[in-house]
């Protein structure tokens, strides 16, 4: 179906939800809680906003089984993919880190402007089947799906190789309530935050960057590449994870309907503080 089709799809499905109030608790509360500022109407208004983004979201990551190659590169841009490029050129690989921000399905079609191999670290999905159509749609166009417990290994077969590649990592998850290690304040609320990508950039010696994804209009995502640290060895405990944690919230400050605020992303954390009254 061409893209005007399934926006119709969309629309049909915004006013399903809305009228449902799909996880409108969930939602409500946390916006409440990450803007105290703002009052009941802003708060509804980037609800369904959130909404709207999130149908398009759907059918758009229907829409990569069949999408073209052409059509692809038209719709999502990666403003300045020449600094990856670079960090390869240099003999190095590099870490990005994201969150479930934009569209992070459409970034798979990195691997359809660069000749480094983007290897996408994911969370194996409970249901087989489902999970093994996902991986077959992330796969297209030629990267590399990583289960995360096999991260490590799988770098190491890279580099091995001589492989150059971009490891992309989505770092804004809820961490399980026995593998919380590290707290900051985000979206004004303590929160517990993933280590993995430092982690990983410390062993691996890579350079990080963040991807911040941006939509300049419907069907359409822009990813620029801010880059966070060139030896993160050099750096601070903690100090790669504080910067992309700060470059997130800016991105979700600036426009909060494009993050994902169905997903109770605060379900372990500390008592949340500054609640909206």
């Amino acid at each position: 179906m061409p893209f005007r089709v399934l926006y119709i799809f969309s629309d049909l499905a915004y006013h399903i939800i809305r009228l449902i109030g799909y996880r409108r608790a969930v939602i409500n509360e946390n916006l409440s809680y990450s803007f105290p500022e703002k009052n009941a109407d802003w708060i509804r208004k980037t609800r369904l906003q959130f909404y709207q983004h999130f149908c398009d979201l759907i059918v758009e990551t229907i829409k990569l089984q069949t999408i073209s190659k052409k059509e692809m590169k038209r719709r999502i841009i990666f403003t300045n993919i020449d600094y990856i490029k670079e960090i390869g050129d240099k003999g190095k690989d590099v870490t990005v880190v994201m969150g479930h921000y934009g569209n992070w399905e459409w970034i798979t079609a990195f691997s359809l402007q660069s000749d480094i191999l983007l290897c996408d670290v994911y969370r194996p999905l409970k249901n087989k089947v489902f999970d093994k159509h996902m991986l077959k749609i992330r796969g297209r166009w030629g990267n590399k799906n990583v289960p995360m417990r096999d991260t490590l290994k799988e770098v190491i077969k890279l580099k091995k190789n001589n492989q150059r590649y971009a490891l992309g990592l989505i770092a804004d998850q809820s961490p399980g309530k026995y593998e919380i290690q590290y707290w900051t304040h985000f979206m004004n609320q303590n929160t517990a935050v993933l280590l993995g990508p430092e982690k990983i950039a410390k062993i691996t010696k890579t350079p990080v960057a963040y991807a911040h994804i941006s939509k300049p209009r419907r069907g359409y995502y822009e990813v620029e590449f801010i880059p966070i640290i060139e030896d993160p060895n050099a750096s601070a405990e903690y100090e790669i994870t504080e910067k992309h944690v700060r470059l997130l919230e800016e991105s979700i400050r600036k426009e909060p309907q494009y993050w994902l605020w169905s997903h109770k992303r605060w379900k372990y954390s500390e008592e949340r503080v500054h609640k909206h009254s």
